[in-house]
């Protein structure tokens, strides 16, 4: 069978064009639900997706002729990845696409945090001139410690370097990764050292409920604490608890456990969360900026380019 792609999702116009240029058949199909793709997606050899559905092992069982699933996107939390591999399905992602824009989000949290712009803005607006209760903090000369060095990490870590702090990074299934940027260190390190608390790593069955009460207690600093990862990773009670000893002195959430609305309000700790000045939120959107909207997509075309070739 030639390669046929199904594309369920919305995608930059270059991932059309690139695919058309190298006569790769596809049928774009954004506004497909899951019900739709199933009743069609055996007539495909390729599916495209962001983060619409599931791709689960039983959507993935209704095609024999899948050959890859491509995430125009970071990650492949949506996706089955075993399942799909042992299936003998090729994954393609686009992590390199969005990890500038992921980097310049979060350090612009960071600073937000460390300088009170959040609440200063607020204060104004309704009338109060506080310049003591707003005075921050400077970066310069911190830690910041990065868990995880995949190209979300190493792109926060070359953002800082313009800051003068000290970067340190850990990574479970990386080493001897120390570069001009960051330091390799221990997890034992990070607890001792860390001035900011960065996470960029995957969501996955070992990291899911990573930060919890065990996990943040070991800290031997009060941390500023930025997920930008997946909102699985972290217990957000274990973070409110931490907020209220002073064990964190601020947190920034561009992702949670649970996210858009009305499920997002009914979460037992959403009005604590939502009620603190020193909590910022964003609406998961650190990697979707106009640039990396076409870079997700220029990215995975080349990818899905070669893989294509590769098979002739």
């Amino acid at each position: 069978m030639n390669t046929n792609i199904l594309i369920v999702d919305d995608v930059h116009e270059i991932l059309l064009e690139k695919l058309t240029n190298n006569d790769i058949k596809f049928d774009y199909r954004p506004e497909f639900s899951k019900k739709d793709a199933s009743q069609i997606l055996s007539q495909y050899t390729g599916l495209i997706i962001r983060s619409k559905f599931q791709v689960d092992s039983d959507f993935i069982d209704l095609s024999s002729n899948l050959e890859f699933i491509a995430r125009a996107g970071a990650g492949m939390d949506n996706i089955d990845e075993d399942y799909a591999r042992t299936r003998g399905i090729t994954l393609l992602a686009a992590n390199e696409g969005n990890c500038d824009a992921v980097g310049e989000h979060m350090i612009g949290m960071l600073l937000n945090l460390m300088n009170n712009h959040n609440r200063a803005n607020m204060q104004i607006a309704t009338g109060t001139w506080d310049r003591e209760g707003n005075r921050g903090y400077e970066l310069k000369g911190r830690t910041v410690a990065l868990i995880g060095y995949g190209h979300n990490g190493q792109a926060m870590a070359k953002k800082l370097s313009g800051f003068d702090v000290k970067v340190i990074a850990y990574d479970k299934y990386k080493t001897g990764f120390t570069d001009e940027y960051a330091q390799e260190v221990s997890m034992e390190e990070v607890v001792r050292q860390a001035d900011v608390l960065s996470f960029h790593i995957p969501l996955t069955k070992e990291t899911k409920g990573l930060v919890d009460n065990e996990y943040l207690f070991h800290f031997r600093k009060p941390i500023f604490f930025l997920m930008g990862a997946r909102g699985g990773i972290v217990d957000i009670q274990a973070v409110l608890k931490a907020l209220d000893t002073g064990k964190i002195v601020g947190a920034a959430f561009d992702v949670l456990p649970v996210e858009k609305f009305p499920s997002l309000a009914q979460q037992s700790w959403y009005r604590s969360l939502t009620a603190r000045d020193n909590v910022i939120l964003s609406p998961h959107v650190a990697g979707w900026t106009f640039e990396s909207y076409f870079k997700l997509s220029d990215i995975l075309a080349e990818k899905i380019i070669a893989f294509t070739k590769k098979g002739k």
